[in-house]
């Protein structure tokens, strides 16, 4: 078990290198200067704007700039931000657990719906029943996030008032920060109506952004079932007199699992680009809306470390999700 683990955490390392790539040569491809757009509508002399590049070693060639960045990641240092000067691990932080809580929410709806809607449509295939799922998760993956957030906002917040439109929590209640997650610090501060009001400023954006995830699981749980319910063992199984609720949840669920939990695990990345938008258009304190406000202001050290940041999670969700599979299924872990 220790050589399995050993071996899919060396595969990391390359990818983390091309992400650092990635991240740091593409970000200047994007028209602006940081310094140009720092100094806002008073400009900047020549000099004080050398000043800057040496300051930022920008004046350094493009290459040496990418090995001490390098270096200085390698050492946890993300370096600080250009408008805030504020350190990118300590922003990142601060805004972190908002993200996480939208995003846990986000696919605990997608799995908790989306798996046992692909189950009742493998076992009803070719129904009635099986088309409107099917049909319904066609829907949802075809709608863009902005789209449907858009739509979300305008029927249930605009129309119906059921919503608030954006943030986190009412203006009338101020809960200490002790975990960073709002559900967990208004439960903890006894406010009366605080918790409530986290609640339901989260049902919307979760919706939205678990949308294309929930989509993405049920058809791939339909698909996994149907070959499992066709194997020889299930007939086996029927032909002993099982009940068809231990046939389906303990021999074919089990067995459908890997590709179910292989594609739940890719949805992590999507989960990330959704909070992108989904963050931006809720007004939603977290990474994503951080990142787009850090790539208007061209603020190189904010966008870097955020990709990495964010690579690293979905990295290290993929790597459970390596490990899952060797405890599911043994033989994997051999081969």
């Amino acid at each position: 078990m220790f050589g399995f683990i050993l071996r899919r955490v060396g595969m990391l390392i390359p990818t983390f290198i091309g992400v650092s790539l990635v991240s740091f040569f593409f970000i200047r491809l994007i028209p602006g200067d940081p310094i140009i757009l720092m100094s806002g509508e008073r400009g900047i002399s020549p000099e004080r704007y050398a000043q800057f590049q040496e300051l930022f070693g920008y004046n350094k060639p493009i290459i040496v700039q990418y090995f001490d960045y390098l270096l200085a990641v390698l050492q946890g240092d993300l370096g600080k931000s250009i408008s805030t000067k504020l350190p990118v691990w300590s922003e990142f932080f601060v805004r972190f657990p908002a993200t996480l809580e939208l995003s846990f929410v986000a696919i605990f709806l997608a799995v908790t719906i989306g798996v046992p809607a692909g189950i009742i449509a493998a076992v009803k295939r070719a129904t009635s029943v099986d088309h409107s799922i099917m049909g319904i998760a066609l829907v949802g993956y075809s709608m863009p996030i902005f789209w449907s957030a858009l739509m979300m906002i305008i029927v249930f917040s605009g129309m119906l008032g059921w919503t608030p439109v954006s943030g986190r929590l009412s203006f009338m209640f101020f809960p200490e920060s002790i975990t960073g997650f709002m559900l967990v610090d208004t439960w903890l501060s006894g406010e009366k109506g605080a918790f409530a009001s986290a609640v339901h400023h989260l049902v919307l954006p979760s919706i939205a952004l678990a949308t294309i995830p929930l989509a993405v699981i049920a058809r791939q749980t339909r698909s996994a079932m149907l070959e499992v319910l066709g194997e020889d063992y299930i007939r086996t199984a029927r032909a002993k007199g099982l009940g068809r609720r231990r046939v389906i949840g303990l021999h074919a669920l089990r067995n459908a699992l890997i590709p179910v939990i292989t594609t739940i695990g890719l949805q992590v990345g999507v989960l990330m680009a959704g909070a992108i938008l989904t963050e931006t258009i809720f007004s939603w304190p977290g990474i994503g809306k951080w990142m787009v406000e850090s790539i208007s202001r061209r603020d190189y050290p904010v966008i870097q470390g955020g990709l990495l940041m964010i690579a690293f999670l979905v990295m290290f969700v993929n790597l459970m999700v390596d490990l899952l599979y060797g405890l599911i299924n043994p033989r994997i872990r051999h081969q």
